[in-house]
């Protein structure tokens, strides 16, 4: 009896922990996201595709024309179709490169994407 739960309170601390260390890694990954950058006067939003989107989320300003680049790299999964359904686009990304997409001046909202699947989303957060 005593073993049963010294075993349960060993597996709750373990399983504890590692949902803590999940969430925080999911915080990270959010907050220290650097592919937004602005190029003569163009905002530039760089998105790497393979076996999903990274990031998953991004933080661009609104009413500037924008470019969203996805970067693939031996890309064969459908991470390789891109889906904006709010927007009317679905593009088949090569293999390997860059593939630019003018969005033209995004007003404040949230804009969703997927892969040509629905299994890997992504976002894009426009704010002022």
């Amino acid at each position: 009896m005593k073993t049963t739960i010294t075993s349960i309170i060993i597996a709750v601390i373990f399983i504890g922990g590692a949902l803590m260390l999940t969430a925080s890694g999911r915080d990270l990954e959010i907050t220290n996201v650097n592919n937004v950058r602005i190029i003569n006067g163009k905002q530039i939003i760089e998105i790497r595709a393979k076996g999903g989107y990274q990031p998953r989320k991004s933080l661009a300003q609104a009413g500037i024309p924008t470019v969203l680049r996805f970067d693939t790299n031996g890309t064969f999964d459908c991470s390789s179709v891109v889906r904006i359904p709010s927007l009317g686009i679905s593009k088949v990304l090569p293999l390997s490169g860059s593939t630019d997409i003018d969005i033209g001046n995004p007003k404040l909202t949230l804009l969703q994407g997927t892969c040509g699947m629905g299994m890997y989303p992504f976002e894009i957060d426009f704010q002022t």
